[in-house]
């Protein structure tokens, strides 16, 4: 079980229980989340006094009240989740549309489509990408990650779009883990910021690490992050938001989102760590793994694969010139 805790500011104050907790927890389902406030593993209380501990969710579960979906929040507030681990007996094979950019007898590389979770877990146990892997391949996944998690060496953000690689076996899951570990998979990422950069390119070396006041986020974190290298590169200004292209050195969790929000740039439609109201009726952040490369396991060759931008980025761009 993992134990979540949230701080209600000003902005989300009058916003209810179940909203708040979809804002912040995008993996996750509305429907399931008012699932857990029925069953009581949703809990709410005010004041930080019994929770200045370092068994911070012991001691506010002992605390706080149980709450309905429909409870309006108040500044203040603090909400206290647990949120249940996926039984490993819950994955199966499902039969899915999956678009395949590549595959031989030691990867697949597809084009993941947005809303869609990488893996099983809390409240997505069989619309995964994994179970549509799973029914594809046979069940030959590699096993290094566990049955959750068959064949995945890498992910990417439910709302993120683009190019993700699974392997049919250890041997190349060990091969392409490594590449990752010395950064030398190549990533190029596109997105849509909030605000016109007026540099053609930068670089931003920063370490990301958890947020130390919302647990569920992660930050840029001097005292206990890890190392983080995103490079930038402009592709078009619009009136106030500009088309970037993105080159990851490392693979942090958020990383493209944390460090643009960083410089004063979050993502269009990134809530999380972007303004809460957004300027376009957007599903999530506005980010696309276009560019996936690697050397392979077998052959030792350099193999390199593109994903299109997807349908709503087009569009939006579109949107975006017309002013």
């Amino acid at each position: 079980m993992q134990e979540l805790v949230f701080e209600v500011d000003a902005a989300a104050a009058g916003m209810r229980i179940d909203l708040f907790l979809a804002e912040k927890l995008k993996e996750q389902s509305r429907s399931y989340l008012q699932k857990l406030v029925r069953e009581g593993a949703v809990k709410l209380w005010s004041g930080a006094a019994v929770c200045d501990g370092e068994e911070e969710g012991t001691d506010c579960q002992k605390a706080a009240q149980a709450v309905r979906s429909n409870y309006r929040l108040r500044a203040g507030d603090r909400v206290w989740l647990a949120l249940p681990e996926p039984s490993e007996g819950e994955i199966v094979p499902r039969p899915m549309e999956l678009e395949i950019l590549y595959e031989d007898s030691d990867v697949i590389l597809v084009n993941k489509p947005k809303g869609m979770v990488v893996h099983p877990a809390a409240g997505h146990s069989d619309d995964t990408l994994v179970n549509g892997l799973l029914y594809h391949c046979k069940g030959n996944l590699s096993g290094i990650n566990g049955v959750l998690r068959p064949g995945i060496v890498h992910r990417i953000d439910k709302d993120t779009t683009g190019v993700l690689i699974a392997c049919k076996n250890d041997k190349a899951h060990h091969c392409l883990a490594e590449q990752l570990k010395e950064h030398s998979v190549t990533r190029r990422y596109q997105a849509i910021v909030h605000g016109v950069i007026r540099e053609e390119e930068g670089r931003i070396d920063a370490p990301i690490g958890r947020n130390e006041k919302d647990r569920i986020k992660m930050a840029v974190n001097e005292r206990c992050g890890k190392r983080a290298v995103t490079h930038y590169r402009v592709r078009e200004r619009f009136r106030d938001s500009t088309w970037i292209e993105c080159r990851l050195e490392t693979g942090r969790t958020h990383q493209i989102r944390v460090h643009m929000a960083s410089i004063g740039h979050p993502l269009l439609g990134d809530t999380l760590y972007g303004p809460a109201k957004q300027p376009y009726a957007l599903e999530g952040q506005t980010l696309h793994a276009a560019v996936l490369g690697f050397i392979h396991p077998t052959t030792g060759n350099y193999l390199e694969f593109e994903a299109p931008l997807p349908a709503y980025f087009i569009e939006l761009l579109e949107k975006l010139r017309r002013g």
